[in-house]
């Protein structure tokens, strides 16, 4: 692969021509065969020397990585494509544990396959449902898990669920077919194991539905709401760059991870070289038959990106809009685009500083405003929305929006659901935990960084601390991989500072970014648990490992029905040194929700996420030479009302 060509840049996602020219490459091998279908295909990122090293204008490598997989055999082949030679540089048979992520087709198979058993049809309509229900019914696809199961080994495997539907609109998840689970094999198209729980709970039937024609009458005292920018945007792009205010960064995309950002800096000076979310779990905790196994990897089993929406101006997004479209293959390796995958765009963000000083009469204010990258995937019941926010003041945060329709359980009538909260009279949702981990390959300042943590601790009485009021900040590095397996402390205020030994700012000290943990929880599956051993990154809300281009994923390569041990947890194993080297901090954040009335049938957004926010980064404020943003019109025809937040 030592042939190159031009490109606009080393990180460019891969377009429709080369796209196109992956799977016909592919296609043309004479090692594919008609039953393989590509599970993922994505551009295979140059060395992060390479990409450092290169300059508008020069030459570079481009290649691609395609995953396929061989649904008669369940054979996963790893490709690699060089598109500067036009011919696949590798072609190799993955060996190791674990499978790819589930695709459209199996998706589509797998209520075939239940539909055709009889004996599944019989447990189905033990619950109280007749023939004629059988075609509308709606069977989920659900990632399998690793229990260890003797028959279920060297499978590829789904559990599938049901829920009744009057008709094709109506929402299933109110209807959920209790105590019915069918153990699908992929590559042999057939149930493998059915579960039929002797005692059959019937089935609810109250209509839950969510259309506009179902929903209540609009209120009408909303008055119209416009963001108006008649200049136009403050942004800039070109190409897959984006300049706005102090700040520019590429914006990447993968079937894996959905929206990644490259090369993030500010005023001149890196920040971040990659950021992305590699990674989460959505663990249950009910132990019955239709639930306990319920422990989704949704980017690894998948794909948050493979499953983004196409935006929509108005809705997803308000304002003067930037759209990014994204490239893609389908199963089938034909090339397709993923329209508004994308969206970007500016928010006020209230008051980002004031001050009146009532001695000399000075009011000065100004108003914060952010820019706002993000995009939204649907993985099955559950719609994920991820915001990257960068404002003003040299600040990065990460927000993620979970909505959607929560899981759902029938619970007998008169009975209690132990397992969660009633949502509806018959109709209980499964209590259950959400986690991410956002991969953040740092670069505060340029190369070499190191990761400390600090501690607000009470100073004892003493002569240093007569009145009793002083209080320390402790500070200690973080010098190998197993010392930077943190967890979080609201009590003491426990933060990291990501921070680079090599450079002195204006006050003595490193530059550096601090890393603000919200409060989040912490895997509560018990040790030993399949959900545990499979999903260790979350057993630790950080962890900071030395950069390796192979470790790209918080649970490894292939979770899909991986047995545990993966990802993070092997990562640290190795211990290496950390102290003012090329740093991986991986911070994992989540919500539990016990389920209630207001979450059905659609949940309002729940917030969950992350800040990094300068640290002796900057000599100064860097928004004092913000302009005022005054002029703005007061209700009552008084002066201008330009200090609210």
């Amino acid at each position: 692969m030592d042939q190159v060509t031009t490109s606009l840049h080393p990180l460019d996602p891969l377009s429709m021509t080369e796209m196109a020219e992956v799977g016909g490459l592919v296609r043309a091998h004479r090692g594919f065969s008609d039953t393989m279908r590509f599970t993922a295909t994505e551009l295979r990122e140059p060395a992060k020397p390479v990409v450092l090293a290169w300059r508008p204008g020069q030459a570079v490598v481009r290649a691609a990585r395609s995953v396929l997989l061989d649904t008669a055999t369940g054979d996963v082949i790893e490709v690699v494509v060089d598109l500067n030679a036009g011919v696949v540089a590798s072609w190799e048979r993955m060996l190791g544990e674990g499978q790819p992520g589930i695709i459209y087709d199996e998706f589509l198979r797998v209520g075939e396959i239940v539909k055709s058993d009889p004996a599944w049809c019989a447990a189905v309509l033990r619950r109280g449902l007749v023939e004629a229900d059988l075609a509308l019914v709606q069977v989920d696809p659900f990632s399998a898990g690793n229990f260890g199961y003797p028959e279920e080994l060297g499978r590829r495997l789904v559990r599938a669920v049901a829920y009744w539907r009057g008709d094709m609109a109506d929402n299933g998840y109110a209807h959920p077919i209790e105590g019915v689970v069918a153990v699908v094999d992929l590559i042999a198209n057939r149930i493998l194991t059915l579960v039929d729980d002797p005692v059959a709970i019937p089935v609810p039937r109250k209509k839950r539905n969510y259309g506009r024609a179902d929903l209540p009458p609009p209120r009408t005292d909303l008055k119209p709401l416009s963001i108006v920018q008649p200049e136009g945007p403050s942004f800039a792009t070109d190409g897959w760059e984006v300049r706005w205010q102090n700040w520019r960064f590429r914006v990447g995309f993968t079937p894996r991870e959905g929206l990644v950002l490259h090369q993030l800096g500010v005023s001149g000076r890196p920040v971040i070289y990659r950021a992305s979310v590699t990674e989460m779990v959505v663990p249950y905790a009910d132990p019955t038959t239709n639930h306990y196994w319920k422990n989704a990897f949704d980017a690894g089993e998948y794909g948050l990106g493979k499953l983004a929406n196409s935006l929509e101006l108005g809705c997803d997004c308000k304002g003067l809009i930037r759209y990014f479209d994204v490239p893609s293959l389908d199963d089938n390796g034909v090339p397709e685009l993923m329209k508004n995958a994308v969206c970007m765009h500016e928010e006020d963000y209230g008051i980002l500083w004031k001050h009146y000083e009532m001695r000399n009469g000075i009011r000065e204010v100004r108003r914060s405003r952010r820019l706002v990258i993000s995009f939204f995937a649907t993985v099955g019941n559950y719609d994920y929305g991820f915001y990257w926010y960068l404002y003003q003041d040299g600040t990065i945060q990460l927000e993620g929006k979970l909505t959607g329709i929560i899981q759902t359980a029938a619970v007998a009538p008169g009975a209690a659901y132990p397992w969660g909260g009633m949502v509806d009279a018959g109709l209980g949702g499964p209590t259950h935990q959400h986690f991410f981990n956002a991969r953040l390959h740092m670069a505060v300042d340029g190369e070499g960084n190191t990761v400390s943590e600090h501690e607000f601790v009470p100073r004892a009485w003493g002569a240093d601390n007569p009145h009793g009021n002083a209080f320390d900040v402790t500070s200690r590095v973080l010098g190998r991989e197993r010392d930077a397996a943190r967890e979080a402390d609201g009590r003491t205020g426990r933060y990291w500072k990501i921070s680079n030994p090599n450079r002195v700012n204006s006050v003595g000290n490193a530059p550096a970014y601090k890393l603000v943990v919200t409060a989040s929880p912490l895997l509560l599956a018990q040790e030993g648990s399949s959900v545990r051993a499979r999903a260790g990154f979350a057993t630790k809300h950080v962890w900071v490992t030395r950069y390796d281009p192979a470790e790209r994923f918080a649970a490894g390569e292939y979770p899909n029905q991986h047995p545990g041990g993966d990802g993070l947890p092997k990562f640290v194993a190795a211990n290496r040194v950390i102290e003012n080297s090329d740093v991986v901090v991986w911070h994992t954040f989540g919500h539990t929700h016990v389920c209630k009335p207001e979450d059905f049938p659609i949940m309002p957004v729940e917030y969950v996420g992350f800040m990094l926010k300068p640290n002796g980064f900057f000599e100064a404020n860097p928004a004092l030479d913000l302009p005022d943003d005054g002029g703005h019109s007061a209700l009552d025809g008084g002066a201008p009302a330009c200090c609210c937040g």
